[in-house]
């Protein structure tokens, strides 16, 4: 895990990396011409991104920490679509995302156990079923630019089994601070670079359970009580009426 020195450093690359505009308890890093701009050497292309396309809570920036977290730590908050890594003096690196199904569906506490670059995808069994085009990559798709997994992947395990909950890249900039149908937490291109740059593997991974997920069991485990009340009282009715 990070040392006391390295998470002060990697807050200082925060502020040394861009400019960085002081606006309270936040610190907005500032894009190159109002671009979110990936490092250059990618293997393939990652365009640019107007910022203006984006909520301005959902730029990178350094916040106050109020994760209640350590240094190195990564906190996904899926309903508040926020990610954040927990930087030294309180601080933290906020970036925003987009929530697929699956990144509603667990929480909990886990590791990043793998990190790849533009990896392949592999489409689990059930949506293979469903799905025409992913059954057509039932042995992996490629890494690259029309892969789901986009950019980056980071791989969250605990202990050895695989969550199958997965950080990665995104091209579809209109995703970011939206819940959206497929995938689990999407960063833009430029964003998932940076913080797989930031982070190594053995890094906690805190994800919040998402409140409407506790609303949507709460609303099934009502709709079940209601379903056996009902079949109950059609059992007495029937009684009634045979007897």
């Amino acid at each position: 895990m990070f040392s006391r020195r390295e998470i002060l450093a990697g807050s200082m690359a925060v502020f040394g990396a861009a400019g960085c505009t002081a606006t309270g308890s936040t610190t907005t890093i500032s894009s190159v011409n109002g671009m979110l701009v990936a490092p250059q050497g990618e293997k393939y292309p990652v365009q640019p991104v107007s910022l203006a396309r984006i909520p301005e809570k959902y730029h990178r920036q350094v916040v106050r920490n109020s994760t209640g977290q350590g240094p190195g730590t990564i906190v996904v908050d899926p309903d508040q679509k926020f990610l954040y890594l927990v930087l030294n003096d309180r601080r933290a690196l906020r970036y925003g995302i987009g929530v697929g199904r699956a990144g509603f569906g667990w929480n909990g506490e886990a590791v990043i156990k793998a990190k790849r670059q533009w990896p392949a995808w592999h489409p689990p069994k059930e949506m293979q079923l469903r799905d025409p085009l992913a059954a057509k990559w039932a042995d992996g798709m490629p890494g690259g630019p029309t892969n789901p997994i986009g950019a980056r992947g980071l791989y969250l395990y605990q202990g050895n089994v695989d969550t199958l909950y997965r950080i990665h890249g995104t091209a579809e900039v209109n995703s970011i601070g939206k819940a959206v149908s497929s995938g689990c937490i999407r960063m833009l291109h430029a964003d998932v670079i940076d913080l797989y740059d930031r982070v190594p593997i053995g890094t906690r991974v805190v994800v919040r359970q998402s409140r409407g997920e506790v609303m949507a069991e709460a609303a099934r485990d009502i709709g079940a009580d209601l379903g056996e009340a009902a079949r109950s009282i059609g059992d007495s009715i029937r009684r009634v009426i045979d007897g």
